[in-house]
């Protein structure tokens, strides 16, 4: 079985930030992984060498493919900063129509600006996000 390319290590967490070449961009990251960090209280860590995820769970799918991910992440992209959050948890539609500017994929969130958003529904959707995946893989 293959090992995943996207682990957590000791990178730096503010020297990769520090990296992302727009200064609004880099603000609007260092706010988020404060707003994260205060909700779902893990530490930002670096996850393969660009994102920034909170907290981990170990999954392990019927087809035997097992490995760790972060509860909820976050990476500074050229033209956004996409979101990662569980693809299914209570009242996402709802939290996604109150959230403002964004578009989605099937487990991220894609923002251009923290400013285009309502960080309080921001984290409902965290707290939800947790709590069904820590209610799949406890």
């Amino acid at each position: 079985m293959a090992q995943n390319k996207t682990t957590e290590n000791d990178l730096s967490v503010d020297d990769f930030l520090n990296t992302v070449p727009d200064i609004n961009k880099r603000i609007d990251c260092f706010n988020l992984l404060n707003i994260i960090a205060e909700t779902t209280g893990f530490p930002a860590k670096m996850w393969g060498t660009a994102i920034i995820g909170f907290g981990s769970y170990h999954y392990k799918y019927d087809s035997g493919r097992a490995g760790d991910a972060p509860l909820v992440g976050f990476s500074p992209r050229k033209d956004t900063i996409a979101l990662y959050v569980s693809s299914d948890f209570k009242d996402r539609e709802a939290l996604l129509a109150k959230l403002g500017k964004h578009k989605t994929a099937k487990a991220c969130v894609y923002i251009k600006k923290l400013s285009d958003i309502n960080v309080e529904v921001l984290k409902k959707m965290i707290e939800h996000s947790v709590a069904k995946i820590n209610s799949l893989y406890p």
